[in-house]
């Protein structure tokens, strides 16, 4: 019985040691679908597409979620930093409403979009929410180059960029 518990747990931990993040978004995560700050439902594909050629930093975020908002100082000083980046705010706030007051009340500048299938949606579940704020940074090719951050100053971030 031991030695199975031993052979058990070398088993995770090569495993868990071996797991990559992904460079490329699943066909789940690009279907699903976001509204756009004028009401119109886009694919998450036709977001990327629309910015195709560019470095993007995406934010998922929500007004209501106090690491966020407490964050945004460092995104903004991101922005400054990196002007030439494209930044996509994702927001998992429960209404349009109030997705729409956060970015005016913390003037949250940049490309938005609202999450309307939420955290365990295909977007979401793609790639693992378990907390906000998260960032992702995807090339100008369109290829993940950083799957997960949980601060705007993370080191990754700012080396990627």
């Amino acid at each position: 019985m031991k030695e199975i518990k031993y052979i058990l747990l070398v088993f995770l931990a090569f495993f868990s040691c071996n797991a990559q993040d992904p460079t490329a978004f699943s066909k789940e995560a690009l279907n699903d679908t976001f509204v756009t700050l004028q009401g119109e439902t886009i694919t998450f594909k036709e977001i990327l597409e629309a910015h195709k050629g560019s470095t993007l930093v995406i934010d998922i975020w929500a007004s209501w979620c106090k690491d966020c908002v407490g964050g945004m100082p460092k995104v903004k000083e991101l922005q400054k930093e990196h002007p030439e980046v494209t930044y996509i705010f994702l927001s998992l706030d429960k209404t349009q409403k109030a997705w729409k007051k956060g970015i005016e009340k913390y003037k949250v500048e940049g490309n938005h979009y609202f999450m309307q299938s939420g955290w365990k949606g295909p977007f979401g579940t793609f790639v693992g929410l378990d907390w906000i704020p998260r960032y992702i940074v995807v090339d100008k090719e369109g290829h993940i180059k950083l799957f997960k951050a949980v601060e705007a100053d993370d080191t990754k971030i700012k080396s990627i960029l």
